[in-house]
């Protein structure tokens, strides 16, 4: 039995407007009309006229404001920065003192825990009991008798 040929599927026609741009409407050498994609590069649309240059806006306040603070705030910077120098070898000084200060108070805390350290310990000795026991059982699962002795 020989196979039904296939059914043809009509394609809808789009109008012109319908096309999307970068596609051409060609037409096959067997007669038929298809869709294309264009490989020419698409025409820059035609320039627009030249008209008169747009009217100056004015400039807004923060714009201003900012621009006058601009060179108030360079000059402080500036003037801290000559302070600073001045003070540079004043400042060098007083960082050693800290330094010389932190390590005197570290090395006075670590004696000072070392030394009620000692003091504990002595105190502490004298008032701890000895205690002893001595604990005896007979046989396997017998009763275990034991006595304490604190002294």
């Amino acid at each position: 039995m020989p196979h039904p040929d296939p059914p043809t599927v009509q394609q809808p026609i789009l109008a012109p407007h319908e096309i999307p741009p970068g596609v051409q409407e060609v037409i096959l050498p067997s007669g038929e009309r298809a869709l294309a994609y264009s490989t020419e590069p698409a025409l820059a649309p035609p320039p627009l006229p030249v008209s008169a240059p747009p009217a100056a806006q004015p400039i807004p306040a923060w714009a201003k404001s900012t621009a006058l603070l601009a060179p108030t705030i360079g000059g402080g910077v500036a003037v801290a920065a000559v302070g600073l120098s001045a003070a540079a070898p004043g400042l060098e000084a007083a960082s050693h003192v800290l330094w010389s200060t932190v390590a005197v108070i570290a090395a006075g805390g670590a004696a000072a825990a070392a030394l009620i350290g000692r003091i504990k310990a002595r105190a502490t000795a004298a008032q701890r009991p000895h205690i002893t026991q001595h604990i005896t059982s007979t046989g396997l699962f017998g009763r275990a008798n034991g006595t304490i002795n604190h002294r």
